[in-house]
């Protein structure tokens, strides 16, 4: 098959589409004819050397593609059913997305949303996981709950506020323009805040602070995080934009009873992937059939673009998701 190969491990840009072996599927796992392959900001990281794959996983990234099933290998559905051979699915990785074909554990095999093609099941499947197992499977969203989301007008951000508001959430939104801003808008989002303007914490504090936050900067919005909580809140952290060392305000945050949690999707074994993908089929799925929840896709580009795409992603030139074409 072809691949997307980094030639040069100092080089991020040198991801060159060439010859490499296919890969063999083990028990319980699936081979997929990819024919399209989300990109995510740990895509760029491991590029650059900062986000190595799990021991065992390939080299090759990609945490989320969309194809026709190749080779079930006797994988079954959690139903029982089996999956079968020409079956049009989705899938979360822990790498190997950019390819021809992937191997996929059968926990991590999802149907496509209802009404939804290949290109934007492979939009949204790595965003829905990390959104459903973090503000609900984590932070317990209810009713009426602020949640604030940093770079609400990212792929991520965009399917944190329509969710959240989905669930009945007021939403607040961190972004770095106004364009972005009234993108964030049409989402749903109730607050606005311009970050090279604005303080968040201040704006958080005068509308009666956060009750969740989902946070994908890390160390400096630490401070303003907890200064931002509701009493009883909760921070997630699940990105490091904003460096990876930071001094946390314990009294701050004793009085607000705060909690800080920080976690990832790519590094849990496979019974703990299984059990989001579940549940995020159960109960995201539906959002996107009946368009509570919609994807947002900024552009496709052939899989031997992938270098661009990764430039313009983190020149912050993407609003949602970039998704790469491979057949």
């Amino acid at each position: 098959m072809k691949a997307i190969i980094q030639t040069d491990t100092s080089d991020p840009s040198s991801l060159s589409w060439q010859d490499t072996q296919t890969p063999t599927p083990a028990a319980d796992e699936a081979l997929v004819r990819v024919h399209y392959a989300g990109v995510n900001r740990a895509d760029t990281l491991q590029a650059q050397g900062h986000y190595p794959p799990p021991s065992g996983t390939t080299d090759i990234m990609g945490l989320e593609i969309a194809g026709v099933v190749e080779d079930p290998n006797g994988c079954t559905w959690p139903d029982g059913r089996p999956v079968e051979a020409g079956e049009r699915v989705a899938a979360l990785l822990s790498g190997g997305g950019y390819a021809q074909y992937s191997v996929v554990p059968q926990g991590q095999l999802l149907p496509l949303p209802d009404g939804y093609d290949l290109r934007e099941a492979a939009s949204v499947v790595e965003v829905a996981c990390t959104v459903w197992s973090n503000i609900m499977m984590t932070a317990h969203v209810d009713e009426g709950d602020t949640v604030l989301v940093h770079g609400g007008a990212g792929g991520i951000g965009l399917f944190a506020v329509q969710t959240a508001k989905a669930l009945g959430a007021r939403v607040a939104v961190t972004a770095g323009s106004a364009e972005k801003l009234e993108t964030c808008r049409g989402y749903g989002a109730d607050i606005l805040v311009n970050y090279r303007e604005q303080d968040f914490a201040e704006v958080m504090k005068d509308a009666g602070g956060a009750d969740v936050i989902l946070d994908i900067i890390g160390a400096k919005y630490l401070a303003g995080n907890v200064a931002s909580l509701a009493p009883d809140g909760h921070v997630v952290i699940i990105g490091m934009q904003g460096g990876v060392k930071g001094e946390l305000n314990i009294g701050a945050l004793l009085a607000k009873r705060g909690s800080v949690s920080a976690t990832g999707l790519r590094y849990r074994d496979r019974a703990d992937k299984a059990r989001i993908v579940a549940a995020t089929v159960e109960n995201v799925w539906p959002m996107l059939a009946d368009g509570r929840v919609r994807h947002h896709i900024d552009r496709t580009v052939p899989v031997s673009d992938v270098a661009e795409a990764h430039r313009a992603l983190l020149a912050g030139e993407v609003t949602g998701k970039i998704v790469l074409e491979v057949e």
